[in-house]
C-alpha cells in the first residue's frame, strides 16, 4: 500500500492508495461469510468502469487525553473528469438526522455535480469549501464566468473516539483524498472518513461491495461504498444469523448509558454502469435500506441514512446542447439492479466490520473489532459458515 504523509498543524494524515498489500484487512467472503449474488472482479464501486475513490486518514495522539481518530473519503464518478462532466443520480433518505449537502440540486436537475465526498459531523463545511477550491483549481470557469458549485459532502458522527470538536479535518486532507482517488481495490475499515466510525457497537468504518445485475438487455455493474456508523449489537444479523444476540462481550458503549432506541448513521454511496434516468436512480437509492435491513439496521429516530445513486453510461449528460438524447432501461429491466443494491450495501457494511480493528480513542474510550473467531463459531452454529 503507498502511503501519502501530509502534515497539518500537530496532525498525521494518509492518503492510501489502493494497491494490494500482503497485511490488507480482510474481508467478509475470506473468512467464509455466505454472501448472495455475482461480484465484480474486485468486489468493489470501482468495479464500475471510471469510479476512483481516495482516503485522507487523521490519527494522532493529542494533549489531555485527547485523540483525533477521523478522515475523509472521496468518491469521483468519472475519475479526474468528474468536475468537468456531471452525470444522471439521485438520492433517498431514510431517515434524516444527518447531512448530505447538494442533495436540493440533485433533486431538482438530476445531475451529480463532481465528487461524494463524506468525514464527520462537525467538518462538512471545511471539507465543503476545500472541495469547491480543488473544483476552481481544475480548469477555467463556466460559461457564465463563474465557478459555479454546490458539492455534495455527507457526514457520520464520530464523536466517541474522535476529538470531533477539534476540528483536526483541514483543507489539506481534502485535497490529499481527492487527489490519491485512484481505481483498483479499495482500502477498507478505519480510512477516511470512516476511522473513528462504529456500527452495531463494533468498531466499523469503510466498506465496499458490487454485484453483477443480469437483466433483459444486458449485463450492467453495480458498486456500493458505505461509511458505516449505525445500530445496535443486540439487532446485528450477518448472512441472516442474528449474531448480535451471540456476541455481547466487550460492547462498545459499555462505559456508557445504552441508549433508549438506535441512533447513528450510515452514508451509502452507489454507482452503475447501467443507463438510468434521475428517477430511476433515486429508486437505486432507495433500495440500500434493504441491505441494511438484512443487516438488523432499524433506522431509528437519531439515525441519519442517506444515500446517493448515480450512473456513469451517459458522461456527457450534462453538454450544453438544446437538446439531448438519453437511453434508460426500460422499468420492466430494472429488477436485478434492486437486488444487486441490497446485497451488495450488505457486503459492503460486512467488509467494513470485517476489516476495521480494535481502536482506542478519544478521551481512552475503547472500541473492539468484531472477532472474526467468535463470529465464524456463531455462523457455524448455524450452518452457515461458507468454508
Amino acid at each position: 500500500m503507498r502511503i501519502l504523509a501530509t502534515s497539518v498543524l500537530t496532525a498525521i494524515a494518509f492518503a492510501f492508495s489502493h494497491s494490494a498489500s500482503a497485511e490488507a484487512p480482510q474481508r467478509g467472503r475470506e473468512i467464509g461469510i455466505p454472501f448472495d449474488g455475482t461480484t465484480g472482479p474486485l468486489n468493489a464501486i470501482t468495479d464500475v468502469q471510471g469510479v476512483t475513490v481516495g482516503f485522507a486518514t487523521i490519527v494522532e495522539d493529542l494533549p489531555d487525553n485527547r485523540a483525533a481518530r477521523t478522515g475523509v473519503t472521496a468518491v469521483l464518478p468519472l475519475g479526474k473528469a468528474s468536475s468537468e462532466h456531471p452525470v444522471f443520480a439521485g438520492w433517498f433518505a431514510l431517515n434524516g438526522n444527518g447531512e448530505m449537502t447538494g442533495t436540493t440540486w440533485i433533486e431538482e436537475s438530476g445531475f451529480l455535480e463532481g465528487p461524494v465526498m463524506i468525514t464527520n459531523t462537525h467538518s462538512v463545511g471545511t471539507v465543503h469549501q476545500a472541495t469547491i477550491a480543488w473544483r476552481v483549481a481544475q480548469g477555467g470557469a463556466d460559461e457564465t464566468g463563474y465557478w459555479w458549485s454546490l458539492p455534495v459532502i455527507a457526514e457520520t458522527w464520530d464523536g466517541h473516539l474522535n476529538d470531533i470538536n477539534g476540528f483536526h479535518v483541514k483543507p489539506e486532507h481534502v485535497l490529499a483524498a481527492l487527489e490519491s482517488a485512484t481505481g483498483g481495490p479499495v482500502a477498507e475499515g478505519n480510512v477516511g472518513g470512516g476511522t473513528g466510525m462504529i456500527c452495531h457497537e463494533f468498531k466499523c468504518g469503510t466498506g465496499t461491495s458490487s454485484r453483477i445485475a443480469k437483466t433483459s438487455a444486458g449485463a450492467y455493474t453495480v458498486g456500493v461504498l458505505v461509511q458505516a456508523n449505525y445500530g445496535s449489537r443486540d439487532t446485528l444479523r450477518i448472512a441472516g444469523v442474528p449474531v448480535g444476540q451471540h456476541l455481547v462481550e466487550d460492547r462498545a458503549y459499555a462505559s456508557l448509558p445504552q441508549p433508549a432506541e438506535e441512533s447513528g448513521s450510515i452514508i451509502v454511496v452507489a454507482a452503475t454502469d447501467a443507463p438510468l434516468l434521475p428517477h430511476q436512480l433515486k429508486r437505486i437509492a432507495k433500495r440500500a435500506s434493504l441491505g441494511i435491513a438484512r443487516m438488523g439496521g432499524m433506522a431509528g429516530n437519531g439515525s441519519g441514512d442517506i444515500f446517493v445513486a448515480f450512473s456513469t453510461a451517459k458522461a456527457e449528460a450534462g453538454e450544453s446542447e438544446a437538446v439531448t438524447t438519453a437511453r434508460m432501461l426500460a422499468n420492466d429491466a430494472i429488477s436485478p439492479l434492486f437486488d444487486a443494491t441490497a446485497l451488495a450495501t450488505e457486503e459492503a457494511i460486512v467488509n467494513a466490520m470485517i476489516a476495521a480493528r480494535d481502536m482506542e480513542g478519544d478521551l481512552g474510550h475503547v472500541v473492539k473489532a468484531i472477532d472474526h473467531d467468535e463470529l465464524r463459531r456463531v455462523l457455524r452454529q448455524y450452518n452457515r459458515l461458507g468454508d
